[in-house]
């Protein structure tokens, strides 16, 4: 577990009402990550069910995300974070947790994007927000977030309800606050790269790859700077997620 993930679950506990039973998808404690991958103390009072696909620390129940072995509407909140790029089908996993979730339930989901490939027991998947959006279609309503780059995010989050939306205010300021956080963290460690990116004529802070697909999007709107780019695709989600 990342330490930005564990922090999310804390602003989850903390801003939207879970209720349980609480199923956790991903419960594996690897060995390095005994006790602090451990979530269950984050949700004290209610009951806290552990799953994964296998036995190990932190497991209670072994559950297949793709064929869920729990009644229609039995579970009151699912957390599901950095374990969907380990499921070979995430549409069909979302499907099933949307049936099992209580009329009024609410998932919270998380995944990578710029990320080592890190096998789990597999490793299938890298998510764009769009990604999410599209997985997250099952549900009336939903959030979709991301921290890092916003061209190329290392981590992207998303909230479904199922039911009436709880109001998420207290949850964005939080998420945001600990958004722009990790983006001056990352923006530091760019700035020792940033004389080699001017004499490479590549914006500074983003990849070769990603300097190629900044340019065929500056061609397309002449005048425009990086920096304005990323304003624009952070505004162009805020928008999404108001609608």
């Amino acid at each position: 577990m990342r330490q930005n993930i564990r922090d999310l679950a804390v602003i989850v506990n903390e801003t939207l009402p879970l209720a349980g039973p609480i199923y956790k998808f991903g419960a594996f404690q690897v060995p390095d990550q005994i006790h602090f991958a451990d979530l269950r103390p984050l949700f004290p009072g209610r009951e806290y069910v552990g799953c994964d696909m296998r036995e190990g620390v932190g497991v209670d129940k072994i559950l297949d995300l793709h064929a869920i072995d729990l009644p229609s509407e039995s579970v009151g909140s699912v957390l599901c974070f950095d374990t969907l790029e380990h499921v070979e089908y995430p549409g069909k996993s979302l499907e099933e947790l949307h049936r099992i979730l209580e009329p009024s339930g609410i998932v919270v989901i998380s995944s990578v994007m710029n990320f080592p490939i890190h096998d789990h027991p597999h490793d299938y998947w890298r998510f764009t927000p769009e990604a999410f959006w599209s997985i997250l279609k099952p549900f009336a309503s939903s959030f979709v977030g991301f921290q890092g780059d916003a061209l190329f995010p290392h981590t992207v989050i998303g909230v479904g309800f199922k039911g009436q939306p709880a109001p998420l205010d207290e949850f964005r300021r939080r998420y945001e606050r600990r958004r722009e956080n990790g983006r001056t963290r990352l923006a530091k460690s760019h700035l020792s790269h940033r004389r080699d990116d001017r004499e490479r004529g590549r914006p500074s802070g983003i990849s070769s790859s990603q300097a190629v697909f900044v340019r065929s999007l500056l061609t397309a709107a002449p005048g425009s700077s990086v920096a304005d780019l990323r304003i624009h695709l952070d505004v162009t989600r805020d928008r999404k997620m108001s609608a």
